[in-house]
């Protein structure tokens, strides 16, 4: 993979190519703020454990439901307040999704990383905003996207004179309700010189498979972590729950709490192997 020129520090964690990984994760949606909170403690035990720098996701709206009946989240108000208090207890950074320009200012206020949602990955006034806020942006490649696009997505970003900008893969479509992931996205978005992520768990998504949801099959996201760590990245991002098939949504590729330490460890194994 292409060494990237532009290395990224967020509060004591370094993204960059050529580094070790970083590992993101938490809930695909904040439930409340003591299950963040859990569950942002065990994850970030795990990482520590492994030597792995460590960044905690959560989602205030999820604003991309297959159904007009699927759970959204706490809302933004709430949401951010209970990344806030992780950030506080834990000292790590906190990373969240955006989905309306309207949203970025607060948000930016909120967090360490604004997130742009696959599905807006070309939604130029978003990225505007995004860029504008002076935060890290990590922006997931649309699943319609080529991975030689997303250059063109973060001279959007760039364009407002923030370069702290992460690719992020999460698989490309394959016919219908099934997704698919080309290793060779990762080399090629890195050549951008950009800091790359690898998103294992919503790489295996089955999107809008089970009719009034997505579905989807966790067991295959730790053997595609693998393979992406073994070309290269700058991180990995996994969704994880402590009761994944009873959660209010991506219960089917998120991992359970117990997968993560045990991942971590052959991830570390494989990473110094390829970045020897």
């Amino acid at each position: 993979m292409t060494t990237d020129a532009k290395g990224i520090t967020v509060r004591d964690v370094t993204f960059g190519n050529a580094l070790p990984f970083v590992f993101v994760g938490g809930p695909c949606q904040i439930e409340s703020r003591d299950h963040a909170l859990m569950i942002a403690t065990r994850l970030a035990a795990d990482a520590r454990a492994a030597g792995v720098p460590f960044v905690f996701k959560g989602s205030y709206d999820k604003a991309n439901r297959t159904s007009i009946a699927g759970q959204r989240g706490i809302g933004m108000d709430e949401g951010l307040r209970v990344l806030e208090d992780v950030r506080e207890a834990l000292g790590c950074p906190v990373l969240t999704d955006v989905h309306a320009v309207d949203q970025v200012s607060a948000v930016a206020q909120a967090v360490d990383i604004i997130q742009i949602p696959a599905f807006l990955s070309r939604q130029t006034d978003l990225l505007l905003a995004a860029g504008a806020s002076g935060k890290v942006v990590n922006v997931k490649k649309g699943q319609f996207l080529a991975p030689w696009d997303m250059a063109a997505v973060a001279a959007k970003i760039a364009s407002t004179g923030n370069d702290q900008i992460i690719l992020c893969d999460r698989g490309a479509s394959f016919g219908y309700n099934t997704l698919v992931s080309d290793m060779r996205a990762l080399p090629i978005m890195a050549a951008t010189g950009y800091p790359v992520m690898y998103d294992a768990t919503h790489s295996v998504q089955a999107p809008g498979a089970g009719g009034q949801s997505s579905g989807g099959d966790r067991t295959f996201a730790p053997l595609l972590a693998r393979a992406a760590v073994a070309v290269g990245v700058a991180a990995v991002f996994a969704e994880a729950h402590d009761d994944p098939d009873n959660a209010p949504s991506d219960g089917p590729i998120m991992l359970p709490l117990d997968w993560i330490a045990p991942l971590l460890a052959k991830l570390v194994a494989i990473d110094a192997v390829a970045k020897g």
